[in-house]
């Protein structure tokens, strides 16, 4: 059977249609491409530029005006009197996000003469300097969280989300971990780890101690993971954090202490005798 045909029934073979939802796809890429390469557009010049109605081009207006990808706005300049003022459509940011974007490479061609005039050094300040806006939002959400890291730990990883990390946490044995499933910047910092060195501080000044990078996207992982050092809770019970789980250096008990008095005494005063003797057992002579 050829591509593109069904077979029906007793061997009758017809055509295959196109999905309705990718031919709506195709249409709706069509309109954010002509208002990306033309500019904002009134329905109407869009349908003649499309090759259909005004009301079909109207419904996928519709749609791409409710998923955010476009606008609709006043002609400037339009009397209001008598009859429909004309409204021209409008392509977004998130509409023109959808299209192919360089900003990697711009990011990759400057860093790398920014590493090539000052060193590693000097895109470690550039990615601190980055980092400070991320930090600065986030600090808010953290600061109202006034428990342990890991509690802290949780609200980061909502404030990572809004800023389109796709961040979680959870708490595990000895601390808990948080987890970004999406990096931004994954192909630059693949060549300049210090973006990933400057984030795992940021995360560390949130939650208020020192963590510990497990594995980046940006080196091939499937996720950014972080280790949150919490308390570690021994047999009796007690929460004793790492840092001060610290003992001295051991003390002999009494028995022992009076066994090296002994034996110093010994040394020191040696009997004249080489033989013990034991005054109760001694008889009158």
């Amino acid at each position: 059977m050829e591509s593109g045909t069904v077979q029906v029934g007793g061997g009758a073979s017809t055509p295959s249609r196109p999905s309705p939802f990718a031919d709506d796809g195709r249409t709706r890429h069509r309109v954010t491409a002509l208002l990306l390469e033309h500019g904002p557009q009134t329905a109407t010049e869009l349908a003649g530029r499309l090759g259909v109605s005004p009301t079909a081009v109207r419904r996928h207006l519709d749609a791409l005006v409710a998923t955010g990808r476009v606008e609709e706005r006043h002609a400037p300049g339009t009397p209001r009197g008598r009859g429909r003022p004309a409204r021209l459509f409008h392509l977004t940011d998130a509409g023109r996000s959808a299209f192919p974007h360089a900003y990697d490479d711009l990011a990759l061609t400057a860093l790398r003469f920014v590493a090539a005039q000052g060193g590693p050094d000097a895109v470690r300040a550039v990615a601190e300097a980055q980092l400070a806006g991320l930090e600065q939002r986030c600090s808010a959400a953290v600061e109202a969280v006034p428990g342990p890291p890991v509690d802290r730990a949780q609200a980061l990883a909502g404030a990572l989300t809004a800023e389109g990390y796709a961040a979680s946490a959870s708490a595990i044995s000895g601390g808990g971990q948080l987890c970004q499933h999406h990096c931004p910047v994954a192909h630059v910092a693949a060549e300049f780890p210090q973006l990933c060195e400057a984030e795992t501080a940021v995360i560390g000044r949130l939650v208020g101690t020192h963590v510990q990078r497990l594995a980046t996207i940006a080196h091939g992982d499937g996720v950014c993971t972080t280790h949150i050092p919490g308390p570690v809770r021994r047999a009796s019970g007690g929460d004793h954090t790492r840092a001060g789980n610290r003992t001295g250096p051991a003390r002999p008990v009494p028995d022992e202490r009076a066994a090296h008095r002994l034996q110093a005494g010994a040394r020191t005063a040696p009997s004249t005798s080489s033989t013990p003797t034991n005054d109760r057992e001694r008889t009158p002579a």
